[in-house]
């Protein structure tokens, strides 16, 4: 497919261009628009709408998927950003070279962050670095690197194992209480260090060629509230997100019911982004209404009291994590009666059973209502709650990989990495090297030993 990236730079730098030397900007806006949204609707889009279309007529016949590029998603945003931007007067007149390198710079190319042309094209006019900071920054960016594969495939992919049979055997089946748990919280760290990982991947590999890239996540599982969360997950999705769609609907300039109307909209079209099929539109719209919940309860809160109440972070963490586990079952489940296999079976509606060897004194607990206990399977069940108490640990506890190399500016929003305290912070030792090393080692072992699977994100 490298004819359609290699098409897609030259089109839009040529419509960049004459944004600035033409009296019909808008409607050549529109059009470079266009002509980026219709190679990505085509091939991410097409089957679904074709589908749905025939499903209306009464024709159920499935059609050949097209494969879908790497990374078009990601590219096509980058040069619409530019476009915009081009059209306001706020994009300089780069270089074909630079910009060729910014669309295509590998590191961040095929899941990315989504990154914008004014924080990566003047990187290119930087003067050469020395041999000094040439080798930090190689060595900060291989150290980078090994925790984000560590988290890949280590990590995410063994809660892969856990997450993906649960939701399986939900395409067909009823899932107990426990089972369906340890699917939607396995998903939902599976999903964070699969994702996590490789935007650390990506700003350990830019690193080494000396660019600094925007951060992608930050710990958003600690977040106190769904506005909180979405401005640490996917920290450069929902910039655009809020940037090219929110604001120029309007924003929260044009009263109080076209602001949550604008967040409804916005939010389904980061669903859609994700994904074609219903489960990623209802994701969107789940996100909608959770942001518009949120802005209201500020809304009636600050009505009522000012003060802080005691705990309120901790509720509203707690609120907002399991809010946002729900709605990962349907960003996960394959089908909607998958989804609501999974959430009756979290809500104690099909049941709950535990292994007997769990209950070694013979406890009565047949008063529970739908309870009931089964022989073997203890220490199957004890390993997989140790691992997903592990993650969740790392996730809601533990420093984040831009607090721990925050001495040496990881990412380019410093102010994410003010009064960060100095514990556990990245120094040139022998014992960092170890524990790096250590990491690099294990992520190598689980390659060898057994078939990573592709990053999630590769998907979108």
């Amino acid at each position: 497919m490298s004819w359609l990236i290699l098409s897609s730079i030259l089109v839009n730098f040529g419509i960049g261009r004459a944004l600035k030397n033409t009296n019909h900007s808008r409607m050549l806006l529109i059009f470079g628009i266009v002509a980026n949204l219709a190679p990505l609707t085509y091939y991410k889009y097409s089957g679904f709408l074709y589908e749905n279309f025939m499903a209306i007529l009464g024709d159920s016949t499935p059609i050949e998927s097209y494969i879908l590029p790497l990374g078009i998603s990601f590219f096509t945003f980058q040069q619409i950003t530019y476009l915009i931007d081009a059209y306001k007067g706020e994009a300089k007149d780069y270089k074909f070279f630079h910009y060729a390198t910014f669309v295509t710079f590998f590191p961040q190319l095929i899941a990315g962050p989504i990154v914008h042309h004014s924080e990566i094209m003047p990187q290119f006019d930087q003067k050469r670095s020395t041999f000094n900071k040439l080798l930090e920054n190689i060595a900060i960016g291989i150290s980078i690197f090994t925790v984000g594969l560590f988290k890949k495939v280590v990590i995410a992919d063994n809660l892969a194992l856990l997450a993906s049979p649960v939701f399986q055997t939900s395409l067909t089946d009823p899932i107990e209480f426990f089972t369906a748990w340890t699917g939607a919280l396995a998903y939902t760290f599976q999903l964070y260090f699969d994702f996590s990982g490789y935007s650390d991947m990506a700003i350990g590999l830019a690193r080494m060629f000396g660019i600094i890239l925007p951060a992608n996540f930050f710990s958003p599982y600690k977040a106190t509230s769904i506005i909180d969360f979405w401005r640490r997950w996917h920290i450069t999705l929902s910039r655009f997100l809020k940037e090219y769609i929110y604001i120029p609907l309007g924003g929260n300039r044009k009263g109080n019911v076209r602001r949550q109307t604008n967040l409804m909209v916005t939010m389904l079209i980061g669903g859609i982004w994700h994904g074609a099929g219903w489960p990623f539109i209802l994701w969107g719209i789940i996100h909608g209404i959770y942001l518009v919940t949120n802005h209201l309860w500020i809304k009636a809160k600050g009505q009522w009291s000012k003060k802080k109440q005691p705990y309120s972070n901790v509720i509203g963490g707690v609120i907002t994590f399991l809010a946002v586990t729900v709605a990962w079952v349907f960003f996960k489940a394959e089908t909607l009666s998958s989804a609501i296999h999974i959430l009756k079976g979290m809500t104690l509606l099909n049941g709950m059973e535990i292994p007997k060897a769990l209950f070694p004194f013979n406890i009565d607990l047949s008063h529970i209502i739908n309870f009931q206990t089964v022989i073997g399977g203890g220490h199957a069940f004890a390993w997989t709650w140790l691992q997903i108490f592990i993650a969740a640990s790392i996730c809601l506890f533990g420093r984040n990989t831009i607090e721990i190399f925050s001495d040496y500016k990881p990412i380019l929003e410093t102010a994410l990495l003010e009064k960060i305290p100095p514990l556990l912070r990245f120094r040139p030792s022998l014992a960092w090297s170890f524990f790096i090393s250590v990491l690099f080692y294990a992520s190598l072992c689980q390659m060898l030993g057994e078939k990573s699977s592709e990053f999630l994100y590769f998907n979108f």
